[in-house]
């Protein structure tokens, strides 16, 4: 196996649990997302980037993990490979993620993949520091690290230029987390817990999360009173979270979930930070529109803190009845890149794809291109 990329490969199969049920995390939440319906995300994520890598199978071997940290996916999708740790007791726990990290880089593994969340990099940093090269598939509900990729697919899309022995530039990028007690209570509270290596492919990795209050008051201000002025009578409006829909609520006078989403209808909030399931209900088969913003700096729209807006609710909305809004500012941070959509339905992602027009101000737009797009 001399000749063979060596992949590291760890599953937190408990990342991004929380996030469809609102919850804002999953940090010691694992059993009451469950609870509340909540289905494990952090496989199928895995399985989506290591698809990618199905045409050179024989061209790399894995050391990952027992069962759903790792053993299965590679099972399912048919790669060699070999078990390097196996946790005493299920579900795993940070622990495990630690120990298994550790053993892989003492393994001598060229790229350590791992699917989680920012708990989950935080683990790896902790384990590992900058001695070894990671990648990180998003998988968690709270993603401000920017050892990421953009989506599962980018990230094996990154794994499969190293596999191939292309040039790939390497840099040091921040591991962020923010305290998720505060985060329910609609704080945000960053932290920065150190450094790791990276892939450093701009067309694949996201950048780390800007924080900080919006800084452009008036344009703020103009942009929530233009989007009150324009609500319909008898439309159910699913009102996305963050700073920018929160100035929204405040110009109509409504209570606001800054980190979740809530639903208003006739200038009156008919639902509070809902979940992806509550809210199907609500939407499906009534007039509704969809009010979001994007993370600044990172352009995602749809997938990252925001996952009760799943693939069905989208869906039912429909692409035509987004209104997105943010200041020019916002987009201008994203040097040209585009808006990103992680739903975590690759058939849904493609369809959303393409210029959209952006609220910028009041009665003032520009359009912007939606959806990250393969050039090769």
């Amino acid at each position: 196996m001399a000749n063979l990329f060596r992949l590291g490969l760890i599953i937190n199969p408990l990342a991004g649990l929380g996030g469809s049920v609102g919850l804002k995390g999953s940090d010691g939440q694992a059993e009451h997302a469950m609870a509340l319906g909540a289905a494990p995300q952090a496989m199928h994520r895995a399985t989506t980037a290591l698809t990618e890598l199905l045409p050179q199978r024989d061209k790399f071997v894995v050391y990952t993990v027992a069962g759903e940290m790792g053993q299965s996916v590679c099972e399912a999708l048919g790669f060699d490979y070999q078990l390097l740790y196996t946790p005493d007791s299920w579900p795993s726990a940070a622990e495990d993620t630690e120990t298994a990290a550790r053993l892989l880089a003492e393994q001598g593994v060229d790229l350590l993949l791992f699917a989680g969340g920012d708990g989950t990099a935080r683990n790896i940093c902790a384990a590992l520091g900058e001695h070894t090269t990671v990648l990180g598939i998003p998988a968690g509900v709270k993603i401000h690290s920017g050892v990421y990729a953009i989506s599962p697919q980018a990230a094996g899309k990154l794994v499969a230029k190293l596999v191939a022995g292309e040039l790939v530039s390497l840099s040091e990028a921040a591991v962020m987390d923010i305290d998720e007690q505060a985060f329910r209570q609609g704080v945000v509270k960053a932290r920065r817990f150190g450094e790791m290596r990276i892939p450093a492919q701009l067309r694949y990795v996201q950048s780390v999360k800007m924080g900080g209050r919006e800084s452009e008051e008036l344009v703020l201000a103009d942009l929530a009173a233009y989007v009150a002025a324009q609500l319909e009578d008898d439309v159910r409006y699913v009102m996305g979270s963050g700073s920018t829909v929160a100035a929204v609520m405040a110009e109509l006078g409504l209570d606001n979930t800054l980190l979740g989403v809530d639903v208003i209808e006739n200038g009156e909030l008919i639902a509070k930070d809902v979940t992806a399931a509550q809210l199907l209900q609500l939407v499906q088969g009534y007039p509704s529109k969809l009010i979001i913003t994007l993370i600044g700096g990172q352009g995602h729209v749809f997938g990252r803190g925001n996952q009760q807006l799943s693939p069905a609710v989208i869906r039912a909305i429909g692409r035509d009845n987004l209104l997105l809004i943010a200041s020019k500012a916002k987009l201008q941070q994203l040097d040209g890149r585009p808006l990103l959509a992680d739903t975590g339905d690759a058939e849904l992602d493609q369809q959303l794809t393409g210029l959209i027009n952006v609220l910028t101000g009041y009665n003032d737009y520009v359009m912007y291109r939606l959806g990250y797009e393969d050039e090769s």
